[in-house]
């Protein structure tokens, strides 16, 4: 009768490596063969099956963790384990879809990131003379307004609605987004300020707001986040915003 076969052999046989097998006695899956007279493992059937059977559930997903039980029950309770875990692998694969899913629609930018309000929005910004970039620092703001700010970005994009829907508002958010190409020192910025500034004295309710920041421990630095995006890219914002919110308080408008 044969003494059985060496584990490379067994490796071979069940389709792993020799570190596999190895690894699955460290773990208490596979127990180790009696050995011959050369101190020599040797594996027979029964070691052989066994490690057939981990190496496919291993392969299936199964934790290693949970193997051996699984292996070790009674028929119903080992139906019942590899039925949780066919659904444990289901919910993994559910979930693994949706991450691949996610990742398509980000290869086609980060609409993804905010709700269909908010790019209904952003459609309708080409149709009313805003640029490419226009467009995107836009949405780029609302994702940054949707993450630092949530509980208040309903009412944000409500007053975006609003003012879209004001042809001389969108003719001042116009003008003033191309003054953010302008040097910082430009003698226009100036004029520009006093205009928008006595467009939002005369139309309040066309002056977003960020709502939500007040009871945050860190609503300050949210709010310099967000109102400080964009910049870097234009350098005739930093100095407009400042006039702009200097005149306004000036008027007796309390901006933060």
């Amino acid at each position: 009768m044969t003494e059985g076969i060496t584990i490379s052999q067994a490796a071979a046989f069940a389709g792993v490596t020799v570190k596999t097998i190895r690894h699955y006695h460290q773990n208490g899956l596979l127990d180790e063969p009696r050995r011959d007279s050369s101190g020599y493992r040797r594996y027979g059937t029964a070691d052989l099956l066994r490690l057939v059977q981990v190496r496919t559930l291993a392969g299936a997903g199964v934790p290693l963790a949970e193997i051996g039980s699984i292996l070790d029950a009674d028929p119903d309770r080992f139906a019942a384990a590899l039925n949780d875990v066919e659904e444990s692998l289901t919910s993994r694969i559910d979930e693994l879809i949706a991450r691949r899913e996610t990742l398509r629609q980000l290869a086609h930018g980060d609409r993804v990131l905010l709700p269909n309000r908010a790019l209904a929005l952003l459609d309708r910004m080409p149709g009313l003379g805003f640029s490419a970039d226009d467009v995107t620092t836009a949405r780029e703001g609302l994702v940054l307004v949707r993450a630092l700010m949530p509980e208040g970005f309903d009412n944000y994009l409500s007053q975006i609605e609003h003012g879209l829907g004001d042809p001389r508002h969108v003719a001042m958010i116009k003008l003033t987004w191309s003054a953010g190409n302008w040097d910082s020192d430009d003698p226009r910025i100036e004029e520009l300020a006093e205009e928008v500034a006595a467009h939002f004295l005369a139309n309040p309710a066309l002056l977003p707001t960020l709502t939500g920041l007040q009871n945050r421990d860190d609503g300050e630095t949210r709010y310099e986040l967000l109102t400080h995006h964009g910049e870097d890219n234009r350098p005739g914002w930093t100095r407009l915003t400042a006039l702009i919110q200097e005149k306004m308080r000036s008027a007796g408008i309390d901006i933060p």
